[in-house]
């Protein structure tokens, strides 16, 4: 493994245990009760445990027993001491058993008995019973295949060059890590297909794709690939793609026919239709339901499923209009469908209404729809939250997503309720996240935005797990720190969705960030386009009226949660600047005007960032070189970054406002 091009995350074994040039190969052993040896996934598990377990002091018997009462993909990986078996065993033995209804299970189960090894655990003692939370547990690629990948900051696309798929050692690493967290469904292109892409469902790349396809299969993973709703246009040579055309429906039948032919393991199609210049139903006046069930129709005696994005919103909003909100579109379109779609169409669901910020409401069709198979779609790729060069550990964010209360239900009503399958009794149903990797070294670009990658693996599978519990699983996995440090990486991971929240656009606003790429700040970038984007600020105030006297956008969600976003009183303060156009003398509840609010929490932010770059220090052969002046660099830049957001923005609002910071901090 040492002379690989690309690390090996949480799973470098070699690191962590000393390489095993002469270990004695019957010091594993493995035995199976209820499962086939010869089983692809069952392979891949003794494979994994062989690797983890290569130079082991003790002696290791592990055993594979199939249990039906166990949940799908859950298991049991207990120690025979720890676990509920008194056999007896030797002192210098120790004796596992991974219990499991299903492969997918037992391969979980081994990873879990993997990663208690690497973080020093009793293994003896070990009695650890899961399920998963999430039925199913995707990872959303945006790569292109020219290489390039649309919002990447890792380098280029590992699964493609040149227009074509390339297939090597670092696909089987790819999907061994995505199955040590939980991982059951990749996408592996881009949402906007385009170019070559629209030939992955053609005898062009059938071929590589099926290898892909059994690739993932090794670790219980389904792939799925993003469609082209144009192609009965773009690949089928006709002239519309209207979904109720008889000619496009019977084009759609031979398609989907042929790609079960040659891909019989494809778990399905991720669509993004009438979003952002992609065609779709509305083109021909048609709904997102007749576009999505006609698909999953065809589909459905294979066994496939379509993942539907409700991404849709008119992109050519007038920014002189103050009545049409961007922020309402999903709920518009969507919650008037309910109970239309069919059983094997997800509504795949982001987070927020407007497009992954530091901060949003959670979109009120996440509960709204009662009907309806739905999923939560994140991104732990950083398009808004600091391009992997900021430090931004995201899942403190998700925590709060999947922990609200929607009212949806009497009981059973949080997010994580709702898109678990819990609250409606519905099997199809999960979390999406659109992936942060690329080619680079270090997958990530950053070697802490690993953090992301493998926390929201590790939430999907199981969303009872904490923030910090989850930093320290990947603190220890990567590094090998004493405990001081390890506590101050935990504490630098945990705080940095605070910090980078206060130097950008905190209270809710979002956005302000330059046009295109999204790094950096452009305070007006956005004020006037088409997006939809706006702040709304003038010399009054700023922040944009979504009450029942703006755009109405607070009235979609339950009664509930409607009356606290409708007054700013009671509105949460970190979203008030969503809800409502706030007068800059206005009063928050730390006595703090608004703008004394804005000048002190991005000086405060500036000197936060600063302060991460300064902890970072202490790192200094302490961690691999390579990691070490790859993190300082982006530190570095982060802090520049945090400097120009601080000035822009206070100067911004200083211009705006007239009134002057109570400090007497340099404003320009």
């Amino acid at each position: 493994m040492g002379d690989k091009k690309w690390s090996q995350l949480w799973l470098d074994y070699e690191a962590k245990k000393g390489a095993a040039k002469n270990a004695e190969e019957d010091k594993l052993k493995i035995d199976f009760e209820g499962f086939d040896p010869e089983n692809r996934v069952i392979k891949s598990a003794v494979k994994e445990l062989n690797k983890a377990f290569a130079d082991t002091d003790k002696k290791i018997v592990i055993s594979f027993v199939r249990n039906d009462e166990i949940k799908k993909e859950g298991y049991s990986a207990c120690g025979v001491i720890g676990g509920s078996d008194n056999r007896k065993v030797d002192a210098d033995t120790t004796e596992l058993v991974v219990s499991s209804a299903d492969e997918n299970g037992a391969l979980y189960g081994a990873f879990h008995i993997i990663r208690s090894m690497l973080m020093g655990e009793d293994l003896d003692n070990l009695c650890a019973i899961k399920t998963p939370s999430n039925p199913l547990r995707m990872m959303d690629h945006w790569d292109n295949m020219d290489g390039s990948i649309e919002r990447g900051y890792s380098g280029r696309s590992f699964f493609y060059e040149n227009d074509d798929i390339v297939i090597n050692e670092r696909t089987v690493d790819y999907a061994r890590f995505m199955a040590s967290i939980g991982i059951n469904g990749v996408v592996i292109n881009n949402v906007n297909v385009k170019w070559a892409a629209s030939d992955l469902i053609t005898t062009r790349f059938f071929d590589k794709v099926k290898e892909l396809s059994d690739i993932f299969g090794d670790y219980g993973i389904k792939l799925y690939l993003s469609l082209n709703f144009a192609s009965p246009i773009e690949i089928g040579g006709l002239s519309i793609c209207d979904p109720l055309d008889k000619e496009v429906i019977e084009w759609w039948k031979n398609k989907i026919k042929e790609v079960y032919e040659h891909l019989p393991e494809l778990g399905g199609f991720l669509v993004k239709a009438d979003s952002e210049g992609r065609p779709g139903p509305f083109t021909y006046g048609r709904t997102q339901a007749d576009g999505a069930n006609m698909l999953g129709d065809i589909i459905a005696p294979y066994g496939g499923i379509i993942i539907w994005r409700c991404f849709v919103y008119n992109c050519t909003q007038d920014w002189r209009d103050t009545k049409t909100d961007r922020a309402r579109a999903g709920y518009d379109y969507f919650k008037g469908l309910d109970g239309e779609y069919h059983d094997n169409v997800i509504l795949q669901i982001k987070n927020g209404p407007m497009d992954f910020q530091i901060r949003e409401p959670i979109s009120p069709l996440i509960g709204g729809l009662t009907r309806t198979n739905q999923m939560l779609e994140v991104q732990i790729a950083q398009e808004y939250t600091g391009h992997q060069i900021d430090l931004c550990y995201l899942i403190p964010m998700f925590k709060e997503i999947l922990e609200f209360k929607t009212y949806c239900a009497e009981e059973n009503d949080t997010v994580a309720d709702v898109v678990s399958g819990r609250t409606m009794g519905n099997s199809l149903a999960g979390m999406a996240a659109v992936i942060n990797t690329g080619n680079d070294y270090n997958w990530t670009g950053n070697d802490l935005a690993a953090a992301n990658l493998y926390g929201f693996g590790r939430l999907a599978y199981d969303t009872d797990l904490d923030s910090e519990e989850i930093a320290r699983e990947w603190v220890k996995l990567t590094f090998n720190l004493e405990k001081e440090l390890e506590d101050k990486l935990v504490d630098m991971l945990l705080n940095s969705r605070e910090i980078y929240e206060k130097y950008t656009s905190p209270l809710g606003i979002g956005w302000m960030v330059t046009p295109g790429d999204h790094y950096g700040p452009s305070v007006d970038g956005y004020e006037y386009s088409r997006w939809g984007t706006y702040h709304r600020a003038d010399h009054l105030g700023l922040g944009v009226d979504r009450t029942d006297k703006g755009t109405g956008y607070a009235q979609q969600y339950y009664p509930e949660n409607a009356q606290m976003y409708n007054d700013p009183r009671t509105c949460p303060e970190n979203l008030l600047l969503f809800f409502h156009h706030i007068p800059y003398t206005w009063k928050l509840k730390s006595g703090q005007s608004l703008i004394q609010y804005i000048y002190d929490v991005h000086f405060e932010g500036y000197s936060k960032a600063q302060e991460l770059l300064e902890s970072w220090k202490s790192f200094e052969g302490k961690v691999p070189e390579r990691t070490y002046n790859c993190v300082m660099h982006r530190f570095e830049l982060q802090v520049n970054n945090a400097h120009e957001w601080c000035d822009q923005v206070n100067s911004y609002f200083y211009r705006k406002s007239g009134i002057p910071d109570e400090k007497n901090r340099p404003i320009y």
